[in-house]
């Protein structure tokens, strides 16, 4: 039985959109904090479920699907593929849920939306996790990501997409049990008939293309400078060839109180399932208390 309820709504330009909504089970507090969950660029909210299942013991937990994944409408119209966009759509569906004031964790791309969403609303944000992304992006690893978004070629069978996602990934997490593989692979396939078939729409990876697009917007500093009195934890994947070091070092001189951690042995980006993720997010939430 799911521990969440579906919540559907409607974009602002009427595409019909979905969240899992996980409900506090600490009957004792009857306004419990919200956390919004925002995944990278080819997931979606399974990326979350342990993590919600955890957060949720003292927090309501939101966690979204973006335009164009999981169980959201995919886009007719291509170029709405860019954070810009899934930041109206996440302020749509706080609205929706009458949800005035959040936690941001966002991971790679939804990173990048939680600088915007503060940016723009810093009243309305308590404070940010930021899974393994900044103001900067390391070029290297959006070529990486470049090479593989929307030409995955096609799978008949669970233990073939196993081996696909294996293909793509291992770089992040070479320490991954079968287990786990099989738990990742299913959270970013869906099942069509016994056939495992990727959760995004292929054509999110044709803004990356565009030159002139704003799908990975190319200086957020302003952006990060216009949230930096936030409280703010970073985490970071010691192998990532996303976030860099040196733009840690920015980050952290730009943003006195920002809390920085580094997960060993991961790439881009950690799944928030480690242990000591877990512990460094645990502790980030006590303070905002």
């Amino acid at each position: 039985m799911a521990n969440y309820s579906d919540h559907y709504y409607l974009s602002g330009d009427g595409l019909r959109l979905y969240a899992r909504d996980y409900p506090c089970r600490d009957e004792a507090n009857a306004n419990p904090q919200t956390v919004l969950c925002m995944h990278g660029l080819t997931r979606n909210s399974a990326d979350f479920a342990h993590l919600a299942d955890h957060l949720s013991e003292r927090y309501r937990v939101v966690a979204v699907d973006n335009r164009g994944r999981g169980l959201s409408e995919y886009d007719a119209h291509v170029a709405n593929y860019t954070p810009a966009t899934y930041v109206q759509d996440m302020f749509t569906l706080l609205a929706d849920l009458n949800i005035d004031q959040v936690i941001l964790c966002g991971t790679s791309m939804g990173g990048l939306m939680s600088f915007i969403m503060a940016a723009m609303q810093p009243a309305r944000v308590r404070g940010m996790i930021i899974n393994d992304i900044g103001p900067e992006v390391d070029q290297t690893g959006l070529d990486r990501i470049k090479n593989y978004v929307g030409k995955s070629r096609p799978v008949s069978s669970w233990p073939e997409a196993i081996v696909q996602a294996k293909e793509i990934n291992a770089i992040a997490f070479p320490d991954f049990s079968d287990a786990e593989w099989e738990d990742f692979t299913r959270g970013i396939y869906r099942d069509e008939g016994g056939v495992p078939v990727l959760a995004y729409d292929p054509a999110i990876s044709q803004p990356m293309e565009d030159e002139e697009s704003a799908a990975v917007p190319p200086d957020l500093w302003p952006v990060f400078e216009a949230c930096s009195s936030i409280p703010m934890l970073v985490i970071r994947g010691e192998n990532s060839d996303i976030l860099a070091l040196d733009c840690v070092k920015t980050m952290s001189e730009k943003h006195s109180g920002l809390r920085y951690f580094e997960v060993p042995g991961r790439g881009h980006a950690p799944t928030l399932n480690e242990a000591a993720a877990r512990v460094a997010i645990d502790d980030f939430l006590k303070s905002l208390c």
